[in-house]
C-alpha cells in the first residue's frame, strides 16, 4: 500500500472513530478504547505485545514499574533485543513504588535506554510505537504493572498517526523533553535506590490497615485484642455450602466437591460440619501434615474447645468427637475390626481423586456414614477410574483453576514453556540416558532460565519435578554446588 493510500485509509478510519461509526474503514487504523475484560478476552497487554512485535522503535512513559509488569513482556523484549529494536523507557521515583528488580531486568537488555524522573512527579502513562513513518500511540491509565496490563479496570486510547501529525509530534517532543532531563539509570543508581525502596516498602507494610481478608475465608481482625477473629464463608464457600445442602435436601447422602487448590476446601468442610452437627466425624487425608493443618482450620471455625483426635503416625485418639486420620492407618484390618461401620455419621475424604486406591476403597466400603463428602481439585485420573461413582455422581459444587483466578481467590501466575536442553540435536526426555539428565550442561541450562525470568521476593523459591529419585538427589547436589539451597524429597521422606 502506497503512502497516499495509507493516508487516505487513516483519514477514513479517523472519521469512523470520531464522526460516524457506520462509515467503512480499516480496523487497524481506527481509534480504540483498550480495556481489560477477561469475559471478552481483552487485555491491554495483548495490544502492547502486538505493537512491540511489529514496531521499529518504542517509547514508554509510566509512573510505576513492577517486576510482574516486566515479566509478562520478557520474551517479547528478548526477541526485540535479538532484532536490535531500540527502546526508551521513562519511569518515576514517585512514592518510591517502582521495583528496583524490575529496573535491573530492563537494564539487562542492551537495546533499552532507561531513565527515572527523580525531581518531579511523573504520572503520564503512554506507549509509543514507530513503524517506518507511522506511529501508534496508546495513552491512558495503565502503568507497567501486571494488574494494570491484564486485570484492573483501565481506560486507554489507541490512535494512529503519520510522522507529521501534530498529536504525535507534540507527544514525542514532551517525551524527549522529560527523558533528556531525567536521571540515567545504571547499576550504581539502582543500588542506592534499592535502599530507599526497601525503607518505603517497610513503611507501607507496617502502616497498613489492621483489617485483613484471608484467601480461603473472610477473617476480620479487630484492633481490640480482646475480640477474637470471626470467620464466615467467602462467596465461593457460600455457594458450595448451598450446593451440598441441596444434595442432602434431595435425599442423597454423598457429595463431591471439585475445587481448585487454595480455594478453601478444608474451611468449607468445617463450615458444613458446623451446620450438620455430627455426633462423630472422620476426616481422612493421605499425610499427617495435612491432618494437623486441618485440625487447626476446624478449630478456627468450630472453636478451639472441640474434642479432636489424631490417628496415624503413632497417634490413636479414637475417643474424640472429631477424628483426623491418615488413610493408611484407618484402612488397616486391625482398625476396621475395632470400629463399628456406624462409628461416624459424617466422613470427609480429602484429595478424593485418590479414592480408587485399595486403601481408600476399604474404608468407603466398610463405613456407613449419614453423609460422605469428597473433596478434590482434580477428579480426572490417568487410570480412568471413575471418582464420581464413589459419590453417586452428586457434584455439589465445582470451581476450576481458571474461575478461581478470575474470582481473585488465588495468586495470579505467569506460565512460560521452556524447551529442554538438546544434546547431539536430540531433546532430553524422561527415558534419556541418566548421565545426560544430571549433566552440568542441563543444570547450567536451568539456571540460565531461572536468572532470565527472575523472581519476586528476596530469593528464588521453586519446585523441580524429576523422573526418578536418583535424578532428584543428583540434581539437588549439583544445584547446591552452584550456590542454591535445595533438598531432594521422595515418598520415603516423612515430611
Amino acid at each position: 500500500m502506497g503512502a497516499l493510500n495509507e493516508k487516505n485509509e487513516l483519514t477514513r478510519s479517523l472519521y469512523t472513530g470520531f464522526v460516524d461509526f457506520e462509515s467503512e474503514s480499516l480496523d487497524k487504523y481506527r481509534p480504540k478504547l483498550l480495556i481489560n475484560d477477561h469475559k471478552k478476552g481483552k487485555k491491554v497487554l495483548t495490544s502492547l505485545i502486538h505493537e512491540l512485535n511489529s514496531c521499529d522503535e518504542f517509547f514508554f512513559s509510566v509512573a510505576f514499574i513492577t517486576y510482574s509488569g516486566v515479566l509478562v513482556l520478557l520474551n517479547t523484549l528478548k526477541e526485540l533485543e535479538a532484532k536490535n529494536i531500540k527502546g526508551k523507557i521513562l519511569a518515576s521515583q514517585y512514592l518510591n513504588f517502582t521495583d528496583p528488580n524490575a529496573l535491573k531486568k530492563l537494564l539487562s537488555f542492551s537495546n533499552i535506554e532507561l531513565r527515572m524522573v527523580t525531581d518531579e512527579d511523573l504520572h503520564a502513562k503512554g506507549y509509543i510505537f514507530r513503524k517506518s513513518e507511522q506511529y501508534n500511540l496508546i495513552v491512558g491509565s495503565s502503568n507497567l504493572t501486571q494488574d494494570a496490563l491484564a486485570s484492573n479496570k483501565e481506560w486507554n486510547i489507541k490512535v494512529t498517526s503519520t510522522d507529521k501529525g501534530s498529536l504525535i509530534l507534540d507527544t514525542l517532543a514532551e517525551f524527549e523533553a522529560i527523558f533528556n532531563r531525567a536521571t540515567l539509570v545504571d547499576d550504581i543508581w539502582i543500588n542506592e535506590y534499592s535502599k530507599i525502596y526497601q525503607r518505603a516498602k517497610h513503611f507501607r507494610t507496617t502502616s497498613s490497615n489492621f483489617e485483613k481478608i484471608a484467601s480461603d475465608s473472610e477473617i476480620n481482625y479487630k484492633i481490640n485484642p480482646f475480640i477474637l477473629p470471626t470467620i464466615s464463608p467467602n462467596q465461593m464457600q457460600k455457594e458450595a455450602l448451598m450446593g451440598i445442602e441441596k444434595v442432602r435436601a434431595e435425599g442423597e447422602n454423598k457429595a463431591l466437591l471439585i475445587s481448585a487448590t487454595g480455594t478453601g476446601k478444608t474451611y468449607l468442610a468445617a463450615f458444613d460440619v458446623a451446620k450438620f452437627r455430627p455426633k462423630r466425624m472422620l476426616f481422612l487425608a493421605h499425610r499427617e501434615q495435612i491432618l494437623n493443618q486441618s485440625i487447626e482450620s476446624f478449630k478456627n471455625v468450630l472453636g478451639h474447645n472441640i474434642h479432636t483426635g489424631l490417628v496415624g503416625g503413632g497417634h490413636r485418639d479414637l475417643e474424640a468427637q472429631y477424628i483426623f486420620s491418615t488413610v493408611q492407618t484407618m484402612s488397616k484390618a486391625s482398625m476396621l475390626e475395632t470400629l463399628d461401620p456406624k462409628s461416624f455419621d459424617y466422613i470427609i475424604v480429602d484429595e478424593s481423586h485418590r479414592a480408587g486406591a485399595e486403601s481408600y476403597q476399604k474404608i468407603l466400603n466398610y463405613y456407613q456414614p449419614d453423609f460422605l463428602l469428597g473433596m478434590t481439585a482434580t477428579p480426572e485420573r490417568t487410570d480412568a477410574y471413575n471418582i464420581c461413582k464413589d459419590f453417586d455422581y452428586n457434584i455439589a459444587y465445582e470451581i476450576r483453576l481458571e474461575q478461581a483466578l478470575e474470582e481473585k481467590m488465588l495468586c495470579p501466575f505467569h506460565y512460560f514453556g521452556i524447551t529442554e536442553l538438546k544434546i547431539s540435536g536430540e531433546e532430553i526426555q524422561e527415558d534419556t540416558e541418566f548421565r545426560y539428565l544430571i549433566s552440568a550442561e542441563r543444570v547450567n541450562h536451568i539456571i540460565e532460565k531461572i536468572k532470565f525470568y527472575g523472581h519476586q521476593g528476596d530469593y528464588v523459591k521453586g519446585l523441580i519435578f524429576c523422573s526418578r529419585n536418583e535424578e532428584a538427589m543428583e540434581l539437588s547436589a549439583l544445584f547446591n554446588q552452584r550456590g542454591f539451597r535445595t533438598i531432594a524429597l521422595s515418598g520415603s521422606d516423612s515430611c
